[in-house]
């Protein structure tokens, strides 16, 4: 049987809410994908350009520091990665959080939260980013989610 975790970045909740019902639900690991420096509601406010997530989303090498690591990435064979989606890809920060681990040899799945835009780029950047890994094309999901629909999904990647 694979190790798994569930890896995730929430900046409303929304995320980690899915990501704890997933984790649970499937009885993986969890570890939360916290910035170095919190993001305030003005960092996250899409609508003004000289916000932090824009600008960070403007520039594709960002690379937003992470406050932890996970201890011994190496026991996992299946990783989902959860965030929301911001300007049609992944927040920077999973950009961080990808190329800070080998994946060689892993399954990362990424799953997201929108109030409707579907994962765009995210899995293609995660895989240009990831290295040997295979990567999934991965799932949005609404808040409401319930943990059998999760669980049913992600039974294909275990």
């Amino acid at each position: 049987m694979s190790k798994v975790l569930t890896a995730y970045f929430s900046a409303g909740g929304v995320t980690r809410g899915v990501a704890e019902k997933l984790a649970c639900a499937i009885n993986s690991d969890l570890f939360e994908i916290v910035p170095k420096q919190c993001y305030t509601n003005a960092d996250l406010d899409w609508s003004d350009t000289r916000s932090r997530s824009t600008l960070e989303m403007k520039n594709r090498d960002c690379r937003p520091e992470i406050a932890s690591r996970v201890e011994n990435m190496g026991q996992y064979d299946v990783v989902f990665v959860g965030f929301p989606i911001w300007w049609y890809r992944e927040p920077s920060i999973i950009d961080t959080f990808i190329t800070s681990y080998n994946f060689s040899g892993k399954t990362v799945v990424p799953f997201a939260t929108s109030g409707g835009s579907d994962l765009g780029e995210a899995p293609k950047n995660i895989q240009n980013l990831s290295g040997d890994a295979k990567v999934m094309g991965g799932k949005r999901f609404p808040a409401a989610v319930t943990p059998q629909e999760l669980k049913t999904w992600a039974e294909a990647y275990l």
